[in-house]
């Protein structure tokens, strides 16, 4: 019957009484969790795990100057026993060290896996194909370090070297020459013979890289580099601050052995082996020298025509 308390349920059970409506545990529930995170800051989610692996293959990854283009690189790669020992005597930044395995060892070896565990610098052992792909071919003798970019000089840097030397200042200008290995020669002969540095436009010029490294024997760690927007306006700077411009080229109006200036503050420009010295820079020359050849060699390269200049220099400035 209705009403009957006997029946099971037929009674209220005392208890918590009902609420009305939420009461704003809702949204108190809601209070501090701010937006949503974007899929790649949700450390559970695939895009997150796709946007970590990218920024590890961007920090690990070094792009390398093929074909000697050193611009805009973020790490060059130095190869050749001889190389790699003059740059790390130089104190130059080494990343990473690379030596092939089953290595013959010998004292610059030995010295560059001394330098290497002295200054901390990492170590890794790599296969001798790894080593060909990574210095594009070139005669590495099993041993490579990454360095950073070369960092030049300016022209005010060279006269300050020139000036603590108690020298007369003696300097090289390039003007066209585009290949490294060239460069890399006339670096080596500058620093056998006492030049104060090295000047080459920014431009249509080669400059310091792997394989500039290799040709100058590690001269490049010694004799610093000066890049000029323009060459003829830096000529002009290195004549006003007291230097005659000496221009090499076939046809000239003394030989080298004869060349006039040589004890005093001096710049050699050498042209490209092609096109010689461009209009522009003869025309900045006080003199135009010539090393005289053998009529059926039409002309020398970069690398030995100031390897022979440097030489006169050096003997007439020793008299």
């Amino acid at each position: 019957m209705a009403g009957n308390s006997q029946r099971r349920g037929a009674t209220r059970k005392s208890g918590k009484k009902p609420t009305v409506g939420s009461g704003g545990q809702r949204r108190r529930g809601l209070e501090g969790k701010g937006p949503t995170p974007k899929a790649e800051d949700r450390t559970y989610h695939s895009a997150h795990k796709k946007k970590v692996a990218a920024q590890k293959r961007a920090s690990t990854t070094t792009r390398r100057p093929a074909s000697g283009k050193g611009r805009g690189a973020v790490t060059e790669v130095v190869a050749g026993r001889n190389s790699v020992v003059e740059a790390m005597r130089a104190g130059i930044p080494v990343s990473t060290v690379y030596i092939a395995t089953r290595l013959e060892s010998d004292d610059r070896t030995r010295e560059i896996l001394r330098t290497a565990a002295d200054e901390g610098y990492p170590l890794l052992e790599v296969t001798k194909p790894e080593l060909d792909r990574m210095t594009d071919g070139a005669v590495h003798q099993g041993v490579a370090i990454q360095v950073p970019p070369y960092d030049y000089a300016d022209v005010e840097d060279l006269l300050d070297i020139a000036a603590a030397s108690d020298r007369p200042p003696l300097i090289v200008a390039l003007d066209g020459v585009t290949d490294p290995r060239n460069l890399g020669a006339v670096l080596r002969s500058a620093g056998a013979f006492g030049a104060h540095g090295v000047l080459v436009p920014e431009r249509r010029s080669a400059g310091v890289t792997a394989s500039a490294w290799k040709v100058s024997a590690g001269a490049a760690a010694r004799v610093p580099v000066a890049r000029a927007t323009n060459l003829v306006r830096a000529l002009e700077r290195l004549h006003e601050a007291g230097c005659f411009i000496v221009g090499l080229d076939g046809g000239g109006s003394t030989t080298v052995a004869d060349m006039p200036y040589s004890t005093d503050p001096l710049v050699l420009v050498i042209g490209s082996e092609g096109k010689g010295l461009s209009r522009l820079v003869a025309e900045h020359c006080d003199v135009i020298a010539s090393i005289p050849i053998a009529s059926e060699v039409e002309s020398l390269n970069a690398g030995v025509a100031g390897g022979i200049a440097l030489y006169e220099v050096a003997r007439q400035r020793s008299l």
